[in-house]
């Protein structure tokens, strides 16, 4: 049940962050093998509380480093295109938290998004990268498609703007671009635009708020914002979107999570005065639990991912008690500045 008083439930949330560290429902088993990327949520969404305290930072650290592809000992070339984080241990690769030389594990291979979630973990808890391979993960983004997209993988899978997205927060991250070729990725950006001026996954795709945001983050990270197309009628797009929240298509129902995905974009565009902050707040607010967490909608179940990114939406509409956010990564300011 959603919480009656609109009064953010700070601690409440930060206990339901602990808890999903520790157990998560049966029905969660289906994401074993992204198991960074919700490690990222509930380890970034205790940030923004201002409880990291509540965990054990160090923990934490060595299990991220633990799931660190590294080039193999004797021969670097046999899978240095598979350098980078995985999601998890499924693989069977030795526990390495040490990050010291080792063989390859057949089949053991990194994943863009989950390099990115790794590193901002990384950097949430306050490590200074130390152990991270700073060249094998450079070296392990695959190669830029000719669309200027990118796959997750190196080998051959899908390929969009979420991911165009990731290998930008890896290079910025690392500060390192030397993998991206910064107008073939401007270019898949500007060809992205759909006849209503949002921005989909990919050429003649729909817009959605959530390609919107990694559009618009590329060009931000990239410092490239200036190569924007029809930027007046983008941002008529992303005001449309909200209603009480903001939803994710025109006729889709709100949904928590675009108020950081349409908010964040409208914060890095500097135009957040925009957004219906009141309304908005009441709605992100109505969709806590009771047990703490916040939904896709009122009276839902929370989970990790709605619970941070409704907290990024509360962060940036100002809420006491929570720390500022950097718009593009979805980390603290002073997570990202570290």
């Amino acid at each position: 049940m959603a919480a009656a008083e609109e009064v953010c439930a700070r601690e409440k949330h930060a206990k339901y962050f602990r808890r999903a560290m520790m157990v998560l429902p049966e029905d969660c088993c289906g994401y074993d093998l992204s198991r960074m990327t919700l490690a990222f949520f509930c380890v970034a969404g205790l940030d923004v509380l201002g409880s990291l305290d509540l965990v054990n930072r160090k923990e934490i650290i060595e299990w991220v480093y633990a799931q660190q592809v590294l080039p193999d000992k004797d021969n670097p070339s046999l899978n240095a295109q598979f350098c980078g984080f995985r999601g998890g241990s499924a693989s069977g690769a030795p526990y390495n938290p040490e990050c010291a030389a080792c063989s390859a594990t057949p089949f053991d291979c990194g994943h863009l998004a989950m390099t990115y979630a790794a590193l901002a973990v990384l950097a949430t808890c306050g490590d200074d990268f130390s152990r991270v391979n700073r060249a094998a993960i450079i070296g392990g983004i695959p190669k830029q498609l000719e669309s200027g997209a990118f796959s997750p993988l190196a080998f051959p899978s899908e390929s969009d703007m979420r991911f165009l997205y990731t290998a930008c927060a890896v290079s910025y991250m690392l500060d390192d671009f030397s993998a991206i070729d910064a107008d073939r990725a401007v270019a898949y950006v500007v060809a992205s635009q759909s006849w209503d001026f949002g921005i989909g996954q990919g050429p003649m795709q729909e817009s959605h708020a959530g390609s919107t945001f990694c559009a618009i983050g590329t060009l931000f990270m990239l410092g490239r914002l200036d190569a924007l197309p029809n930027r007046e009628k983008l941002i008529e797009w992303l005001v449309q979107r909200q209603q009480f929240g903001f939803n994710g298509r025109p006729g889709k129902a709100t949904d928590t999570c675009y108020s950081y995905w349409v908010g964040g974009a409208m914060a890095m565009l500097g135009i957040y005065d925009f957004v219906d902050v009141p309304t908005n707040r009441s709605f992100v607010l109505a969709t806590q639990s009771d047990i703490g967490g916040l939904a896709k909608w009122r009276d839902h179940h929370p989970d990790p991912l709605h619970s941070h990114l409704g907290l990024c939406g509360l962060s940036m509409m100002g809420e006491s008690g929570l720390a500022p956010i950097h718009p593009a990564l979805g980390i603290t300011m002073a997570a990202a500045e570290r």
